[in-house]
């Protein structure tokens, strides 16, 4: 399907699609969340489903994340498929009991024998002053804990496809989606299409330095690209789209060819997922390695509040752009020295809406 001819919607519009077509498709897929059958629906994620399907199969839970977690999982013990939302990836914090130490080991502990075939909807990322504890971005600990596969997509046509895989998946799979990329428009085909768990995506060829990234960060990827072809460097992009699984071999091969491997994650820097990254190309292609691969993370420290800090905290384009240029034995200024306290960068753009 050529995107010129094909139906554009948003990334949040996608994501209701794909639970649409599950809750259609299988009676045993419910949703549940705070705020799921609310008419804003969890940033339009979740809109107008429940006057769709009933209150039965979009459910709406307390503020008790723990507890209903662990109904959740339950039920998908006993069969079910339920899909759980968390508005913020902290507000899923009180229940990684449930996640990393039940969900995440339960297949395992049986011999095979049981499966948890259950979706956890989480959400991250910055916007409007958002703060320390709504704005954190912690895939990485998700990672970490074997038995859970990570999912975060950069695209409306990959957040469908692969919410979708994620929901028919048998054993648990966290969904992790930035706040930012919820305007996004992209292609996306009607009715029902899956993407398999684990597959990285090409999103452009190059053939001077290799970009890895998922989620947002892709977006920020393919406009440094843009402003590296102003100086004749081409960029090649890998979309991680999973984190766990990770097929890495697109990503070695690219290294191979360029030589040169800037990674872009939007949680910390200190045992992050771009250390994975990292730790993957130089066991694996360290030797066709022509530069020290670089970071690009947040700083360690708790994220901030106000503007006047935030501004100097997040890595913006520049950031990507002068790494990349490092490779090539550009050096360049800090980017921060070009940002003032009193701009407003807390949006991706003039369309962004808020949090809520």
């Amino acid at each position: 399907m050529s995107n010129d001819t094909a139906r554009h919607i948003t990334y949040a519009q996608a994501i209701n699609e794909a639970q649409d077509v599950c809750l259609e498709k299988d009676p045993k897929v419910y949703l549940i969340g705070l705020g799921v059958p609310d008419p804003i629906g969890v940033f339009g994620t979740t809109k107008d489903l429940v006057n769709k399907y009933g209150p039965k199969r979009v459910q709406d839970m307390p503020i008790a994340e723990n507890a209903m977690t662990g109904i959740a999982l339950g039920s998908a013990i006993a069969g079910m498929r339920p899909v759980m939302s968390h508005m913020r990836v902290e507000f899923a914090m009180p229940a990684m009991d449930q996640i990393c130490n039940q969900a995440a080991k339960w297949h395992y502990m049986f011999g095979g024998q049981s499966r948890i075939p259950m979706t956890i909807r989480m959400i991250v990322g910055r916007g409007w002053g958002q703060g320390p504890q709504h704005s954190q971005s912690l895939h990485a600990w998700f990672t970490h804990t074997p038995g859970l596969k990570v999912v975060m997509p950069s695209t409306p046509y990959d957040a469908k496809g692969l919410l979708i895989a994620s929901i028919e998946d048998d054993n648990p799979v966290v969904f992790i989606e930035h706040r930012w990329l919820h305007n996004v428009v992209g292609a996306v085909p009607e009715g029902y299409y899956s993407i398999p768990l684990g597959k990285p995506n090409v999103v452009s060829k190059g053939d001077d330095v290799t970009l890895v990234a998922s989620s947002y960060n892709v977006i920020e990827c393919i406009k440094a690209r843009e402003a590296l072809q102003a100086q004749n460097i081409s960029a090649e992009i890998i979309d991680l789209r999973t984190l766990t699984p990770l097929d890495d071999a697109p990503i070695l091969e690219s290294v191979k060819k360029t030589g040169h491997l800037v990674v872009c994650d939007q949680g910390s820097m200190t045992t992050g997922f771009a250390a994975e990254i990292m730790a993957r190309v130089t066991e694996k292609a360290f030797g066709d390695l022509k530069s020290p691969p670089i970071r690009i993370t947040l700083p360690d420290c708790p994220t901030p509040t106000t503007r006047a800090l935030s501004n100097y905290y997040y890595p913006t384009v520049n950031h990507i752009v002068n790494a990349a240029l490092r490779t090539q034995g550009i050096e360049s200024g800090d980017p921060f020295d070009t940002i003032t306290p009193d701009q407003f960068l807390d949006i991706p753009d003039p369309s962004f809406k808020g949090p809520f």
